[in-house]
């Protein structure tokens, strides 16, 4: 094989390619593999070298022989020269097996002695590379592979083309890659004539922010603001090579760029879009400065900002391909929006200022009049100041929380040091206001700036609270912020109450101790009504509602109540830590779910309409466990999907998003898919030391398990699970509905004795609570029980009273579980033919569009259901007094297990094994492990 050493790809550049580019790599890949060709295509940076290199690296492997040529636009004049590339290392093997006049004709032109040229030697030229890509295949595979085709030499292009074209039926395939432009672009068809027939066109596209972002995160650039990363993938329009640059440029760069001001370019950028800007007139080119200021720019906007002359010189610069041409567009728009910011950037500053002071008189909306008047004035201006101050104020009312956070930046710029209100004050609306359009790196970095200037107890305090909330469920990480914002806020009950309140969110993310976190935030709501703040006072009840309806406290419903007493908050009312959303939570867990989803709908289009991110990540989740509950598996699962996009690009919820998503895959989607999710939201939740979180996803976790068909390993997860919630005090089976999982699993593993104790203490708390939905799964998981030890009529009718039941409630995804498992009991009793008993739950799975079940249920046709394990092997018979995790852990112990190694298995700590070996050695009147394996053998020899 041959393979030139200056095309050889390092192995850490493949991690790039997997970053937006997995399908469309994966579909090249099948092509190469099934003996197909492949030509790549897109603009220039947008990553076709990269992919380029990496299929070849991986399918070369495969070739015997490879043949390698890059062209540069330098070269393309050079006849021969990439046919030269091509086979200048297999000369001496191909040309003993060519004819005479096509061997000369070859060596010729790859040699360049004689004058071979295509008028010449042309047919003897033609047949010599058809002849010798021949005589390689007859050895093996050939894979030709060919960078920039546009700058190939015409000669070599045109001798490649013509015995591409002829190559059906020999083991030669070409993988290469061209540049075109534009997104319907149609330059590669040229190319794409002269590769084999059948080759497979992919055209590379942009990538979104979440890639842009994962690539620069990659490229070690993964400490920038989540808000520059924007920026960036808006600058760069996605091209991943644009998007470095640009990403390298911030980085190196000693200051950020000030709030409304475009990115800066670097100089290699800058040369690469605008080399054609010297051909444009001076006047032409102030236009586009003014252009590349304007938010929207138009034609009349640039007369209004004094350019007479803007339709001809825009139509200039339209003919060097700086600006899109579009006749039934008003506006100006740019080919690319790097050839904005480049031409922003090499402007000297006094011209841009210029430009925004045109701006600021000729933009009809008065927040781009307010920001062009701030980026045309220098220093402080009380005047200024309070224009940007209402231009905030007017795009946080219109839902644009992020134009108001970077408004209110500037506005705190231009604010005199002895304004009222101050700039710190202002700064910290600004953070606020970043908070709710998801820019939490943003707002940290104001609220630590605001932290090392101000000496206000009310803005430390506030700026505290900043920190704070920007942690989200990392919270254990800013616990030494609590006793400085307590200090701050001395004996004021406003200040107090606002510390309070995130004292109670930590209480139960931190520590997982609801009791702590439900009198905390009573606490927190008493300062606040003495200090007369109603938003915190309303904030702290609702908190206090949602505690006690996780809780299964009896008094959730009056302190609902009593938070949605006027008066209201506006900021409070559609807020996802709300009293409207602790209803919602209760509506759910009550089995209201008709009421539940109007509720979280709502309330949802209230906060898209606001441009809260955060509220919208959690009210999308909301909705898609309503319709999950629903049994609209299809409808669940897009929710889930758009709620996880949105979370990882803002970074928001993260954790809980992919909880969700994990039991919407299950339900609907990839379970694969659905227990890596999973294990992604259990290791987030532990790297945080968040317990309520924790538990949700081991629920996901064991949810999956059980559709995956591994139930011992549900029953590891949700063991977990119960051990969890018993020390957070959460009794309410209706808030993790795991119960019913782990009885069904552990009836699988042969565990029906543990599988009614989880019954049967689930069905207490239940019954205490009136949540009908968890007695019928409970039900359901019962007749499973009693099918185990034999009782199959009363099995038959429990499970059928539950499949009712789940029904009349609307659960339709449990109702259709009750009939598979009534089918799975009739097939056993062979009542009816093998596919007719399951005809009731197939068609149920349907309508619910739960494609994991639907494939338990042509399992359940074609595999017989296996019977249940033994419940206790002769090896254990001297434990039987012994509770379920404690039988567990003596099991281990007999098979050699360190303590580490039973934790690890068991997914419980040390010191928990440690605990539970002790009241074995109490139960049994042993005192150590080696007493153990002794009482076991004794047991076996009798």
């Amino acid at each position: 094989m041959t393979v030139r050493r200056d095309f050889q790809e390092p192995a850490r550049c493949r991690p790039d390619l997997v970053i937006g580019r997995e399908d469309l790599f994966a579909g090249a890949r099948d092509q190469l593999a099934s003996g197909g060709s492949v030509l790549l295509h897109g603009p220039a940076g947008i990553g076709k070298s990269t992919v380029l290199r990496a299929l070849a690296e991986e399918y070369g492997a495969t070739a015997r022989t490879v043949l390698r040529c890059s062209a540069t636009e330098s070269e393309s004049h050079l006849p021969f020269l990439a046919l030269a590339d091509l086979f200048g290392l297999v000369l001496d093997d191909v040309s003993p097996r060519l004819p005479l006049a096509q061997r000369t004709a070859l060596e010729s032109a790859l040699t360049g002695r004689g004058e071979s040229s295509l008028q010449r030697d042309g047919l003897a030229l033609r047949l010599a590379v058809l002849s010798a890509l021949r005589a390689l295949a007859a050895h093996g595979s050939v894979l030709v592979v060919a960078d920039d085709l546009q700058w190939l030499d015409p000669a070599s292009a045109e001798l490649l083309g013509f015995a591409a074209r002829r190559l059906e039926g020999t083991p030669v395939q070409l993988l290469c890659a061209v540049r075109t432009e534009g997104q319907e672009s149609q330059e590669y068809d040229r190319h794409l004539r002269s590769c084999p027939p059948g080759t497979l066109a992919v055209r590379l596209g942009p990538l979104t922010r979440t890639q842009v972002a994962q690539l620069l995160d990659h490229r070690g650039h993964g400490q920038l603001p989540r808000s520059t990363v924007r920026e960036i993938h808006r600058t760069s329009a996605g091209n991943p090579l644009f998007a470095l640059e640009l990403g390298r440029a911030l980085a190196d760069s000693p200051t950020p760029p000030r709030p409304g001001e475009p990115l800066p370019v670097p100089t290699s950028l800058r040369a690469l879009v605008l080399s054609r800007l010297d051909m444009l007139s001076v006047e032409a080119r102030r236009t586009l400065l003014v252009a590349s200021a304007g938010a929207r720019p138009s034609p009349a906007l640039l007369h209004a900002a004094g350019r007479e002359n803007a339709e001809a010189e825009c139509a200039q610069a339209a003919e060097l391909g700086l600006l899109a041409t579009e006749p039934d567009a008003p506006a100006v728009r740019f080919a690319h929006p790097l050839i904005s910011a480049a031409l922003y950037a090499e402007a000297p500053a006094h011209e841009r200022r210029a430009a925004h002071a045109a701006l600021s008189t000729a933009a009809s909306e008065p927040i781009e009049r307010a920001r062009h008047l701030a980026l045309a004035t220098t220093g402080t201006d009380p005047d200024v100041a309070a224009r940007l101050a209402e231009a905030a104020a007017l795009a946080r009312d219109r839902g644009a929380p992020s134009v108001a956070a970077h408004l209110g930046l500037l506005a705190a710029r231009h604010t005199p040091a002895d304004g009222t209100p101050g700039p710190e004050e202002r700064r910290l609306q600004a953070a606020e206001d970043a908070i709710t359009a998801g820019e939490i790196d943003l707002a940290r970095d104001i609220a630590r700036e605001v932290l090392s200037r101000a000496s206000v107890p009310a803005e430390r305090v506030r700026a505290w609270i900043i920190v704070i909330d920007t942690a989200g469920h990392t919270m254990a990480e800013v616990d030494a912020v609590f006793p400085q914002a307590l200090a701050d806020a001395g004996d004021d009950p406003r200040l107090l109450a606002l510390v309070h309140y995130q004292l109670a969110w930590r209480a139960l993310i931190v520590e997982g101790d609801f009791t702590e976190a439900r009198e905390a935030a009573a606490h927190a709501a008493e300062l606040a009504a003495r200090g007369k703040d109603r938003r915190t006072e309303l904030l702290s009840l609702a908190f206090q509602a949602q505690t006690e309806t996780l809780m299964g406290h009896p008094q959730a419903p009056r302190t609902i109540e009593r938070a949605l007493k006027e008066p209201q908050d506006p900021r409070v009312a559609w807020h996802h830590n709300g009293a409207a959303s602790a209803r919602f939570r209760w509506l759910v867990m009550s089995d209201q779910l008709t009421e539940a989803r109007a509720t979280v709908t709502a309330l949802l289009r209230e906060v898209r309409r606001r441009g809260s991110v955060e509220s919208e990540v959690h009210f999308l989740r909301g909705i898609a466990e309503t319709e999950l509950r629903a049994g609209h598996c299809g409808r669940a699962l897009e929710l889930a999907r758009e709620s996880l996009r949105l979370a990882r690009d803002s970074g928001i919820g993260e954790t809980a998003s992919a909880m969700l998503t994990s039991l919407a895959e299950a339900s609907g989607g990839d379970v694969d898919r659905a227990l890596a999710l999973a294990r992604e939201a259990v290791e987030h939740a532990e790297e945080d030391g968040d317990q309520m979180y924790l538990s949700r996803a081991l629920g996901a976790l064991g949810y999956a398990q059980l559709v995956a068909g591994d139930p011992a390993g549900t029953v590891r997860s949700l063991r977990r699970v119960r051990t969890l919630e018993l020390g957070l005090g959460i009794t309410d089976p209706a808030r993790g509905r795991w119960q019913g999982d782990l009885a069904e699993a552990l009836v699988r593993i042969g565990e029906p004795a543990e599988a009614q104790d989880v019954i049967d203490v689930s069905r207490e708390h239940a019954l205490r609570l009136g949540r009908e939905s968890v007695l019928a799964v409970l039900d359901r998981s019962e007749a499973l029980v009693r099918a185990a030890q034999g009782d199959l009529e009363a099995a038959v009718a429990q499970l059928t009273s539950a499949q009712a039941r789940l029904g009349k409630l609307g659960y339709g995804l449990e109702e259709a579980r009750a009939a598979l498992a009534l089918a799975r009991l009739r097939g056993k009793a062979r009542t009816g033919t093998a596919s007719s008993v399951y005809d009731e739950a197939t068609r149920m799975f349907r309508r619910c569009r739960a494609l994991p079940w639907l494939r338990q249920v042509d399992e359940s046709l074609t595999t017989p259901e296996p019977e249940p394990a033994r419940a206790v092997p002769d090896a254990l018979d001297a434990l039987d007094i012994l509770a379920a995790m404690e039988r567990q852990v003596a099991a281990l112990v007999m098979e050699g297990a360190t303590n580490r190694e039973i934790a690890a298995r068991l997914f419980i700590s040390v010191k928990t094994v440690e605990a539970t070996l002790t009241r074995v050695y109490r139960k049994l009147g042993i005192r150590s492990r080696v007493d153990i394996v002794r009482l076991a053998a004794a047991r076996r020899a009798k």
